[in-house]
């Protein structure tokens, strides 16, 4: 059965390819980006693939923007707008940290409120956060992202349960490390405020973590499992892939039980 899905953060990488997937597939989307020359972009797309798009622009963290999904009816919501950047947590300027807070989580927050309000008067409905692994996981150089990715859990758990007595549902999707160019603009960032004589944080280590991106999955594959399960009536709370990305988080939160310091 067709549903309408309105998907955040549409204009780049998984977003925007799971977008035109899910249109593929006959459903109605509404998909909103951040910035104007997006909305451009991705109706070009959906008209090279010869489907039809709702496309708008709406930054998440603008008040008015935020306002203009009261005027859409929508079977489920996909939160999937989020930025990224990396560096060492001890040294980074708080305000990176911040901005990363105010998408990934309060925006997120507050647009997933918009969608929870429609459907508890409607009692049914689904709220699809797009996770990460990271939102289970953490490592050196990566702590900016995964703790707004921790927080997004926590949100999403604590609504889950919540929002069962209306009838809505409340998952995750957490994608490994798909080659979207979102990874690796984080990467690159931090260098614009690190500089190695003033910082402590070892600038070789650093540049290690940058070099294991070389080995990312293909992002169609997660744009795939994407497009299947969010239109779905019933699947697991989390939804983790690729299998071995799985695999990892179980195991990282295994050991986190048994580490020493």
């Amino acid at each position: 059965m067709a549903k309408t899905i309105f998907i955040t953060g549409a204009g780049t990488g998984l977003g925007k390819g799971t977008a035109l997937g899910l249109a593929k597939e006959g459903h109605r989307v509404i998909a909103s980006v951040e910035i104007f020359p997006q909305v451009t972009a991705l109706r070009e797309a959906a008209e090279a693939e010869g489907v039809d798009l709702e496309v708008f622009k709406m930054d998440i963290t603008d008040p008015e923007d935020q306002a203009l999904m009261h005027k859409y009816d929508f079977d489920i919501f996909v939160a999937n707008a989020a930025i990224n950047e990396g560096g060492p947590i001890s040294e980074v300027p708080v305000d990176k940290l911040r901005e990363i807070m105010e998408v990934n989580v309060f925006s997120t927050l507050e647009t997933a409120q918009i969608a929870a309000e429609k459907f508890v008067e409607k009692r049914s409905g689904k709220i699809v956060f797009m996770s990460s692994m990271a939102g289970l996981m953490a490592s050196a150089y990566t702590g900016l992202y995964a703790a707004s990715k921790h927080a997004l859990e926590a949100i999403a758990k604590t609504m889950k349960e919540e929002m069962e007595h209306f009838g809505v549902q409340v998952a995750t999707i957490n994608p490994g490390p798909f080659n979207t160019g979102f990874n690796d603009r984080a990467a690159e960032a931090k260098w614009r405020w690190y500089h190695e004589d003033i910082h402590f944080s070892p600038k070789e280590e650093m540049q290690k973590v940058d070099e294991g991106m070389s080995d990312q999955f293909d992002p169609e594959d997660m744009i795939a499992k994407m497009v299947e399960v969010i239109p779905k009536d019933s699947h697991k709370f989390r939804t983790a892939y690729p299998p071995e990305t799985e695999k990892q988080m179980k195991e990282e939160e295994a050991e986190n039980w048994e580490k020493d310091i």
